[in-house]
């Protein structure tokens, strides 16, 4: 018997995502293991914001760090390292073979939950959350009647600029001395909106003089000194698909992990949820595409109801013993989970 130890499910990846499809397999029954090499966007959120039931006080790092407590009470285990490799196998105990720098592991599906990178505009640059923003539908409210600036010259930075006058009539769109690429029909939109196009390359940052936490605004190199309270750096994204490349997952042609509606992908056994595929990359919206490929799996994990033919195969009738289909170490938690709910309602 392998020494190594062996899950039934296995999560890349510790974001909203990630963690709440190992919360959803986890409770369902199958023993989870979370590989998680640490930081991510969500941890660098300063406030959570559009999170329902979360207070703006809370901090991404204080949000995953809750999750993570969670999960380790249902049984989850979780460990802090990065993934260096997945094989599949063909004579394993399990159907995958994970890999990271002390943590090795067999496990019969994975979700790949490994987000992509911002692409960072050069310095000088405020402090992420507090002048730096990279989610406007997260982060626009917080603009509403106050200067703001979009950073980049891409058709994405041109439509972010003319979005931001839903909330403020002081949008300024920062060139930084490059040329746009912007399309010709995209110039002649943009330039029939009330947005401001500073061609100049910065040449510093000044900070707010009421809160120094903030960024006050930015200084040209044309000598231009002009406020705002932040802003959009629009330079596209770096999507952490290596692993997914390697197993022969499909990527779509903006080179996230294409899944289905369930966090399926084109490999058996393989999920793929957050900001890693398509779609919005927001915090609840990750919250749902976790849950989906959590309930998703424990549909093709699950013991129960056996078909007829493995009952047949079985003998003809199912013993007993082998119900309830959770390991010991499950079985376990939820003992202790009960118990301090009942301990917590006395």
């Amino acid at each position: 018997m392998s020494e190594t130890p062996e899950y039934d499910v296995t999560v890349v990846g510790g974001g909203p995502a990630g963690l709440t499809a190992a919360l959803y397999t986890t409770r369902l029954s199958h023993d989870t293991a979370v590989i998680n090499r640490g930081g991510g966007r969500a941890a660098m959120m300063m406030e959570t914001h559009n999170v329902i039931g979360i207070t703006e006080d809370v901090s991404g790092n204080e949000f995953l760090q809750t999750a993570v407590e969670q999960l380790e009470g249902y049984g989850t285990d979780y460990f802090r390292d990065t993934v260096t490799s997945i094989t599949a196998t063909e004579d394993g105990p399990r159907r995958y073979h994970v890999e990271a720098g002390n943590v090795s592991v067999y496990t019969d599906f994975l979700v790949l939950a490994t987000g992509f990178n911002d692409k960072r505009p050069d310095p000088p640059l405020p402090r992420t959350g507090r002048g730096l923003h990279y989610c406007l539908h997260c982060d626009a409210y917080m603009f509403v009647d106050e200067p703001v600036y979009v950073m980049g010259h891409s058709n994405s930075a041109a439509y972010v600029a003319m979005i931001m006058l839903n909330f403020t009539d002081r949008v300024d769109l920062l060139l930084r001395g490059e040329e746009p690429t912007w399309s010709d029909e995209t110039d002649e939109l943009l330039r029939a909106h009330p947005v401001t196009i500073i061609e100049a390359e910065i040449e510093s940052k000044f900070q707010d003089e009421d809160d120094p936490t903030w960024l006050g605004g930015f200084v040209f190199e044309d000598g231009t000194r002009r406020e705002y309270k932040g802003g959009f750096p629009m330079y596209g994204s770096e999507f952490n698909t290596d692993l997914a490349e390697s197993l022969g997952v499909e990527l779509t042609d903006d080179g996230m992990i294409a899944a289905g509606d369930h966090g399926e992908t084109n490999v058996e056994g393989i999920y793929a949820v957050g900001d890693v595929t398509p779609g919005h990359n927001q915090i609840p919206v990750a919250l749902g595409e976790g849950a989906k490929a959590g309930i998703s799996i424990h549909y093709s994990a699950r013991k129960f109801p056996m078909s007829l033919d493995e009952i047949e195969a079985a003998g003809g009738e199912i013993d007993l013993t082998e119900a309830p289909a959770i390991s010991e170490k499950l079985r376990e938690a939820a003992a202790k989970h009960d118990a301090g709910e009942a301990a917590a309602d006395d």
